[in-house]
């Protein structure tokens, strides 16, 4: 029994419909050319119709067609239409044209943004009216404002030199056209409108957005200017206010609304713009500053370094508290915030320095301490020896009375080691731990950020610097991860080297294996014989020590 071909039959059927609808066309379009009338209405929309019902009853040409056309639809690179998010996506689709006209099938994109437009308009105006001060209505334009922009992302401007057919004019009310400056001017005052109704529902920072928009479309629309001064008024961005304002009054001068917003921010305009003029001259003040000790350190073989300057890389990572905090990022958290200085007369130059004393928990911040200075100098202002039998120090939290000058021994940590044990590439760095820094740049980066987070140049460039070392941290993180497995797979603690008294701070600074983190020279002191102490060389190996010049020598 021979098998039969389904398929077949159904496009024989298909193609003898098809056939049938073809003779009665032209059956009826020979009648209506002998009709002296022509054609009437009724008749010329069914043959309308029958002419679609041809193309689109055509089916498929032959079983293959339909087989490559679901292989299509299969295939994981195929983006359907409906999901297209670019013209090459729909391009690649294959039904481009036919997407196109089932869009816009009965209507045009010209009409829908004016519908669009005037309906919005007519939300304003009713929640203006309405009594009850229901803001529903405001949120019903701000939908339809936004419906009539997409409509007219649609519309294919004509050129300026344009000249419309008869047609074209007497089809102007269905199917408007504009020029490629008419439509700039059209989305402007419909995004314009669309902050308005923004502004009624208290959303400042959208009518900031759309005002915006609207101002790139057309930069002399002046209630949009007024809109934009308006959001920067509420969002208290006063300098971007005060622009805002003058560029409306270049336009209008005599405006009453913008003069009236004027008047009323003048002052917090003018302290605003003040402000910023002092972050400028300062932060070119600081530009200059660390580019000065970069060539210096530079010359003088001094090392930089840095540690991160946050804990966490999100928001909503479990952050630990201060105490915690301070005890993982050891006496480097937080930043000083203070750089190397050079002296008048060419003495030389003054460096921040801290003094940790780990046993006690306390610390000692010296802001200049000259690099000529010798540290027992230092040590014995702040620590003297017994006089006349008084063996009581001037610290409260000295119980045991062990801080005397030649009682202590003094230390540096040693954070960066040139390379692996291989001496082929860098080591990578813990999140915890000092990196080096390698060139002017990133030291002035490095600068930059921390004075940002200390709020020199306002939240959001603190919110820009907080972003930069989150990133910056989790690269860390990441590149630890990838070698070590885990955070928890921390290095060792790093090495010291002892420093004598009678050394200077430019003997410190020069040591081939000091580097300065965060611009700040750490100096750790101990009671030689306190059980801190003995605890401190057993988990950091000391290796090496700081001799003065005359014993070096």
């Amino acid at each position: 029994m021979s098998s039969v071909d389904y398929d077949a039959i159904k496009q024989q059927q298909r193609d003898a419909l098809v056939e049938k609808l073809k003779s009665t066309k032209q059956q009826w379009e020979a009648e209506a050319d002998a009709c002296p009338d022509g054609q009437d209405e009724t008749d010329a929309l069914l043959s309308k119709a029958i002419e679609m019902a041809i193309e689109q009853g055509k089916g498929w040409a032959s079983s293959a067609e339909r087989e490559k056309y679901l292989e299509t639809l299969l295939d994981d690179e195929f983006i359907p239409p409906l999901f297209a998010e670019t013209e090459e996506e729909l391009e690649k689709s294959g039904l481009k044209d036919a997407f196109t006209t089932l869009h816009n099938e009965g209507e045009t994109p010209g009409k829908n943004m004016l519908d669009f437009k005037e309906k919005g308009n007519k939300s304003i105006a009713l929640g203006k009216q309405n009594a009850a001060g229901n803001i529903q209505y405001y949120r019903d334009a701000v939908n339809h404002y936004y419906e009539a922009i997409h409509w007219a992302n649609r519309i294919v401007p004509k050129d300026e030199d344009f000249v419309p057919t008869v047609e074209e004019l007497n089809a102007k009310e269905d199917d408007p056209y504009f020029t490629e400056k008419e439509l700039d001017e059209m989305r402007s005052v419909i995004l314009s409108n669309c902050a308005m109704a923004h502004m009624h529902l208290k959303n400042w920072g959208f009518v900031r957005d759309e005002a915006k928009k609207a101002l790139t479309f057309n930069s002399q629309n002046l209630k949009a200017w007024y809109r934009l001064a308006k959001a920067h008024q509420m969002l208290k961005d006063w300098e971007e206010a005060g622009d805002a304002i003058d560029s409306g009054l270049d336009i209008e001068k005599d405006n009453k609304d913008l003069l009236k917003l004027q008047k009323l921010l003048g002052d917090k305009v003018r302290k605003a713009r003040l402000n910023r003029q002092q972050r400028e001259r300062a932060r070119a003040e600081r530009t200059a500053r660390i580019k000065d000790v970069w060539r210096y350190c530079k010359d003088e073989n001094i090392s930089l370094g840095r540690v991160s300057l946050v804990a966490t890389v999100k928001d909503d990572e479990e952050d630990e508290g201060g105490d915690a905090a301070e005890a993982r990022w050891h006496h480097h958290y937080p930043h000083s915030g203070q750089l190397p200085k050079r002296q008048l007369q060419g003495r030389g130059w003054t460096w921040p320095v801290l003094f940790v004393y780990p046993s006690h928990r306390q610390s000692d911040f010296i802001e200049h301490f000259e690099e000529d200075d010798i540290i027992a100098l230092r040590m014995a202002e702040m620590f003297p020896e017994e006089e006349d039998g008084d063996n009581e120090t001037t610290m409260p939290w000295d119980y045991n009375n062990e801080f005397r000058c030649s009682n202590l021994a003094v230390y540096f940590e040693v954070h960066c080691i040139d390379n692996d044990g291989t001496g082929k590439q860098k080591p990578v760095i813990h999140p915890d731990s000092v990196e080096r820094l390698t060139d002017q740049g990133s030291a002035m980066r490095f600068y930059e950020s921390s004075r940002a987070l200390k709020g020199d140049e306002g939240p959001e460039m603190a919110n820009v610097a907080r972003c930069m070392e989150r990133k910056h941290l989790h690269q860390q993180r990441k590149a630890w991860i990838k070698k070590h497995g885990s955070l928890w797979a921390t290095p060792d603690p790093c090495p010291v080297v002892q420093v004598h008294p009678a050394a200077t701070l430019s003997q410190v600074l020069r040591h081939s294996n000091m580097v300065v983190p965060n611009f700040l020279v750490t100096l750790m002191l101990f009671p030689n014989d306190h059980p801190a102490h003995h605890e401190f060389l057993k988990e950091h190996k000391c290796i090496g020590i700081v001799e003065p010049e005359e014993l070096s020598k």
